[in-house]
């Protein structure tokens, strides 16, 4: 067979359309195929451990196969004769010339393996490692200290003065409520994801109905029951399916990982921030976000939540540059690492007091803000850091 019995595909397939064999070099496989087919669609099932371009025309391992696989395209065959034509010509090769040939699965296997998808505790985590002394956005200046102390300086003046309290909550608080504020680490972080997309008054009334059915911090209740339970205790408090699965799961992660329905070490202080952050966040369904509230309000750290209020009035005040778009996770990043901690827990509490009361500063608000106003009185000109 000479080399004039082949034609060149443009993807670097030769094909033999009288003996309906394709050979792809790049693969280094051989593949028969029917006339009706398409060569490239065709699933190779044999590889050579030689590339077959290598192999000489004259050569007795192509020949005999070429020989004896398949008919003229003029002679009717089915495919299942087809193929046990080729099988029984490539077993007749292998028996007298071993090693020739291998199977797909030592080959095809090895080409179309794809890296494991990475699973999204992984992704948090390494987006954490990412921007722990380092921002996202490095070249950006905003805000500055000057700029952070103005803005709150102004909206405590406008929504009152904030101050972080000094004693511990009374055990009867509703965490969902006050974004986590509670003395159970645990109570907290059910608080915040029961928070998560809704109102305040949906979630404190799912947070009551969660206490009144299994009893508050009753963990080992809530988790040894069925999860439609505790999806109907919360049924009022909207994406009821989703979020009583992430508490069933949470409760069984934290017994899995340290033998009881406790996070209560998180309160030493001989952790960092950032080692707490780490623990909180490789829970699934807990995000920098929800991490950052226990912090801030349960554990009396300092951390910077951004929510959709802090983020909103983030862009208006232009603290984050353009690029950062809806992305809220670096837009926290970059924040926690600019607001100076004195005026965290402040700052945060009166931009969400603010966010939900001023009508000026919300999308298309034609009102007067004292944000706006704010912008303009910065020290130094906002600038965008341009896109990259």
């Amino acid at each position: 067979m000479s080399a004039c019995d082949f034609d060149q595909l443009a993807s670097g397939w030769v094909v033999s359309r009288e003996r309906h064999v394709c050979l792809c070099p790049r693969l280094q496989i051989l593949i028969p195929f029917l006339p009706h087919r398409h060569p490239e669609r065709e699933l190779p099932f044999l590889a050579f451990t030689r590339p077959p371009h290598l192999l000489p025309a004259s050569s007795p391992r192509l020949s005999t196969l070429f020989s004896s696989t398949m008919a003229p395209r003029t002679r009717k065959r089915t495919r299942a004769n087809s193929d046990s034509t080729v099988l029984n010509a490539l077993q007749a090769m292998e028996e007298t010339s071993p090693g020739v040939l291998q199977t797909n699965t030592a080959v095809t296997d090895a080409k179309q393996e794809k890296k494991a998808p990475e699973s999204p505790t992984a992704k948090k985590l390494k987006l954490l490692d990412a921007y722990v002394t380092e921002s996202p956005f490095p070249t950006f200046p905003h805000p500055t200290h000057a700029e952070a102390h103005i803005v709150h300086d102004l909206l405590a003046k406008a929504h009152g003065a904030v101050a972080r309290p000094s004693l511990p909550p009374d055990a009867s608080v509703n965490s969902a409520q006050t974004c986590g504020r509670s003395v159970n680490v645990i109570d907290a972080l059910i608080g915040v994801i029961l928070s998560q997309n809704t109102t305040g008054k949906n979630s404190s009334s799912a947070k009551r109905s969660l206490d009144s059915t299994f009893g508050r911090n009753k963990f080992a209740a809530m988790a040894s029951a069925p999860v439609e339970d505790v999806v109907e205790a919360i049924r009022h408090g909207g994406l009821a399916n989703k979020k009583g699965a992430m508490i069933h799961n949470l409760l069984h992660s934290i017994k899995q990982k340290h033998g009881d329905y406790s996070l209560q070490h998180l309160l030493s202080s001989s952790l960092s921030n950032d080692e707490v952050m780490k623990e909180l966040i490789s829970y699934n369904g807990v995000g920098p976000k929800s991490a950052s509230c226990v912090l801030l309000f349960c554990l009396g750290r300092q951390s910077f939540a951004v929510d959709t209020h802090v983020f909103r009035l983030s862009k208006v005040l232009g603290w984050l540059p353009e690029k950062v778009k809806n992305d809220r996770v670096r837009g926290q990043a970059h924040l926690d690492l600019k607001i100076p901690d004195e005026i965290k827990y402040g700052l945060h509490v009166l931009l969400v007091r603010h966010g939900k009361s001023c009508k000026g500063c919300r999308s298309g608000g034609k009102a007067d803000c004292i944000l706006k106003d704010a912008r303009k009185s910065f020290p130094q000109p906002v600038e965008s850091e341009s896109s990259s």
